[in-house]
């Protein structure tokens, strides 16, 4: 625990420091308030969904076959020996939106840059998907995500529950590093909930 809270100290403070983290916060002069926050996710979840599908079209198999899902469209990622990362998602169960989710991110080793990718997370059954939701949900260094593109999806399957799938968006990293992924899923307002 005390390792996680150094590593999480140290990704704040790469962040801050980050152009990825910086491009974020240079969009807007004006700072937008939560709903126009909330309707931005909602906007970017969906972009992102659509990358996906069509970087690999058998990826639709998990979107329709799985409990639920969590998609992360953009999650900033830098680092220099001690990294971390943050990003915003949507969570969805059984094609129905029930609530948002952040990772955070925190790893030491060789690396060096700044990254923007995307994350979804399948979840096999409801008892996967309920230990995301009850927060007790963490990757460690042994955990593994597939690159996604054309055919990445054919041979991919769930491992403890789940299957991650991650694609690079913009920037380059370098990196031998472990670390962790830590998330905290908050339920979607009654009534605020909608198809996907």
């Amino acid at each position: 625990m005390k390792t996680y809270r150094l590593l999480a100290a140290a990704a704040a403070l790469v962040l801050a420091l980050s152009p990825a983290w910086a491009k974020d916060n240079t969009k807007d002069p004006k700072n937008p308030t939560p709903a126009e926050k909330r309707a931005q996710l909602k906007s970017d979840v969906a972009a992102a969904i659509d990358r996906y599908k069509k970087a690999d079209p058998g990826m639709d198999r998990f979107f329709t076959q799985s409990a639920g899902y969590v998609v992360f469209p953009n999650i900033d990622k830098a680092g220099f020996i001690v990294g971390g990362g943050h990003g915003a998602g949507e969570v969805y169960e059984k094609g129905k939106l029930i609530g948002t989710a952040t990772i955070t991110m925190g790893t030491v080793g060789l690396q060096a840059g700044a990254q923007t990718f995307s994350q979804v997370i399948f979840f096999k059954d409801e008892a996967a998907l309920d230990r995301f939701k009850k927060n007790k949900f963490e990757f460690t260094a042994n955990a593994s995500a597939v690159a996604a593109k054309a055919g990445a999806s054919t041979n991919a399957d769930y491992r403890s529950g789940v299957a991650v799938f991650t694609r690079a968006e913009e920037g380059v990293m370098a990196e031998a590093a472990i670390g962790s992924q830590k998330f905290k899923y908050t339920p979607e307002a009654a009534g605020a909930s909608t198809k996907k």
